[in-house]
């Protein structure tokens, strides 16, 4: 079949983007789903961070490919094989998918799944299949979802069926924006109540995590950002305090706050500086959670002996470090008692023809997440 997507064909090309326009608007081909995959009608597509990264360069992707990793739409059809879903179900399309057979899959780490990981680096869907083209040429696949299209083909690991009674809008951020922020909170830090958290940059993921940090009962949520225009929402959302990054005193400020430090700091933007201050806002004993992907191949350095005598822990959490089947309908379940407002983070909705003009939006930091509705 013939559709509309957003297709890039080159990384790195300057800002603003409403003029080097990184995604070009064309028809590709899709073949029709094989066996064990399913054709998904896309009703809505979030852009996030990860997609500005992946158009500035700062990891590289096989090209040319169609965008998109988090979105959510309605079964179409489904290939020989298929029992789990069926035409009319909707559905949430997300990367944190495994194979189920590789070590961190029976680990119960599928982010981490080395079979899907190498699948999505050659631009493959994650049982190796390539369903996209154009006159003919290869069209590879974003992250083994590209939901910047009007339809896309997918495997069933990587949809989780949804209520259809949820805005499709609004279940489009469960892909990536929510398991990723809340799924740090609870799946890794594991919060309890009582103890308390710093979050460093708070756009759409870093929102989530306020959110499951109030859901979990932290005593203290210190919401941190160069952008002070977002400081009122999340202090609705579920910060007890905002502090700008710019702010010369953040660290003391933070520790004092805090008598001592932070139990958790959650960096979510990947941008060095705000990693050395979540660090230094970590008490005695403490974690750093790095949700944000700073460009391949950079290095950010710590003080090693601290690191040793006030027994800190570094670690990383990669799409919520959860189990995605298992995750998305308990956070839904969330927002639809009113727990986790999620649709508060919608900063409206585009057509493919503004999705340039969208990524300027988000490098300037004048939105959280903006809705792509790929057919409508």
């Amino acid at each position: 079949m013939r559709m509309t997507a957003a297709v890039m064909y080159e990384q790195g090309l300057p800002t603003p983007y409403a003029e080097s326009r990184p995604f070009r608007i064309e028809e590709v081909e899709l073949a029709a789903p094989g066996e064990g995959e399913v054709l998904v009608e896309i009703r809505a597509a979030g852009l996030c961070h990860s997609d500005l990264s992946q158009v500035a360069g700062l990891r590289k992707r096989r090209l040319p490919v169609v965008g998109g990793h988090e979105g959510a739409g309605i079964v179409r059809e489904v290939g020989p094989g298929v029992s789990r879903l069926r035409p009319g179900d909707h559905v949430v399309m997300t990367v944190a998918t495994g194979c189920g057979h590789c070590r961190p899959c029976t680990d119960q780490r599928p982010v981490l799944c080395e079979n899907v990981s190498a699948s999505r680096a050659q631009g493959l869907l994650p049982n190796g299949a390539l369903r996209l083209s154009r006159a003919g040429a290869a069209v590879y696949h974003y992250s083994g979802v590209s939901s910047f299209a009007q339809y896309a083909v997918a495997v069933p690991s990587t949809l989780v069926a949804i209520d259809p009674a949820i805005p499709l809008d609004v279940a489009a951020m469960f892909g990536c924006a929510v398991v990723t922020g809340a799924g740090a909170v609870l799946n890794a830090a594991k919060l309890r109540p009582g103890q308390t958290a710093a979050v460093f940059g708070l756009g759409g993921v870093g929102l989530n995590a306020v959110m499951a940090a109030r859901l979990s009962g932290a005593s203290a949520i210190i919401g941190i950002d160069i952008n002070q225009g977002k400081f009122g929402l999340a202090r609705e959302l579920g910060c007890t305090h905002t502090v700008p990054a710019t702010d010369l005193d953040l660290v003391t400020t933070v520790r004092d706050l805090t008598q001592g430090g932070v139990d958790f700091a959650f960096e979510v933007s990947g941008a060095r500086p705000a990693m050395a201050a979540a660090y230094a806002v970590t008490r005695r004993g403490g974690q750093i959670l790095c949700v944000g992907l700073g460009a391949s191949g950079e290095m950010y350095p710590y003080p090693h002996a601290a690191l040793v005598s006030e027994e800190k822990a570094i670690r990383g959490s990669l799409m919520g470090s959860g189990v995605a089947e298992r995750d998305i309908p308990a956070l839904l379940r969330f927002y639809q008692d009113g727990r986790l407002p999620v649709d508060r983070l919608k900063s409206g909705t585009m057509r493919f023809e503004e999705l340039n003009e969208g990524l300027d939006k988000l490098e300037g930091g004048e939105v959280l997440r903006q809705i792509l509705l790929p057919n409508g």
